[in-house]
């Protein structure tokens, strides 16, 4: 999940754990219904871990939305009863709109798969990071 105040990019990988797909970006109210429609969301894909991008400035502090992020993770973690992993976020939106900058897509195109894309983004880098670790981890290192 890329928490936003206005929407939530949302990703899933496959069975393996070796892709991300973006899908649909959930368009924020309430957090009450926002909560019910993540559940319903997370129930759809068979979700079994809730990955939450983690707003740091570049210096690695926090920062008033890492806050945010967090307390609404914290939520949606209990709301949906799994377990949560958050992941530095930093520059994956930068990345996302770079992406989209030289893909040729219009405004409005972008802003609706900025989120999105920052999502995917966000779970390629840790599943990277997990085969990484666990090669490591098998080959003795």
């Amino acid at each position: 999940m890329d928490v936003g105040k206005k929407r939530i990019g949302l990703a899933v990988s496959d069975e393996l754990e070796l892709t991300a797909q973006g899908i649909e970006t959930l368009q924020r109210t309430r957090i009450r219904d926002d909560l019910v429609q993540l559940k319903h969301i997370a129930e759809k894909w068979v979700v079994h871990t809730l990955l939450v991008g983690r707003p740091l400035h570049m210096s690695g502090d926090e920062s008033r939305q890492s806050e945010y992020t967090r307390e609404f993770a914290e939520r949606a973690a209990a709301h949906l009863g799994l377990p949560m992993v958050f992941w530095d976020e930093r520059l994956t939106s930068v990345e996302a709109e770079r992406l989209l900058r030289s893909s040729g897509a219009s405004l409005e195109q972008k802003k609706q798969a900025v989120d999105r894309l920052s999502a995917v983004l966000l779970l390629e880098s840790f599943l990277e990071y997990r085969h990484q670790t666990s090669d490591a981890a098998a080959r003795g290192e």
